[in-house]
């Protein structure tokens, strides 16, 4: 199974559960964050980064996968909330395969 299908469907779902589409936040968890708002979608971002980096330094392999697992699906209710898709996170990282961290972080534009 190819992760960017899983990734599209994904966004698909998350799409589908905004309160334009119908999304009821009665009924569902991402209809829900969506109604609460930006700042509540943020929240849980931040939130399961966090979970993470604990996960990370416990050293505990599996729980570090459910964390992250949890980090990515609240990254994308956050990119569906700015109308962007995973697919255009792929084409990101696809654009900066072969560069170095340095080489990369020189060519963004700077303030």
């Amino acid at each position: 199974m190819n992760g960017n299908d899983i990734l599209s469907r994904l966004a698909d779902v998350i799409d589908s559960r905004k309160p334009a589409a119908g999304g009821d936040p009665a009924t569902s968890y991402v209809a829900k964050l969506f109604h609460k708002g930006t700042d509540a979608i943020l929240k849980k971002v931040g939130e399961e980064a966090t979970e993470v980096v604990l996960a990370a330094k416990d050293g505990d392999a599996q729980k570090l996968v459910y964390e992250v697992a949890d980090l990515w699906f609240h990254s994308m209710v956050a990119l569906s909330a700015q109308g962007l898709r995973p697919e255009q996170v792929l084409a990101e990282l696809a654009r900066r395969e072969g560069l170095s961290g340095l080489e990369e972080f020189a060519q963004r534009p700077h303030p």
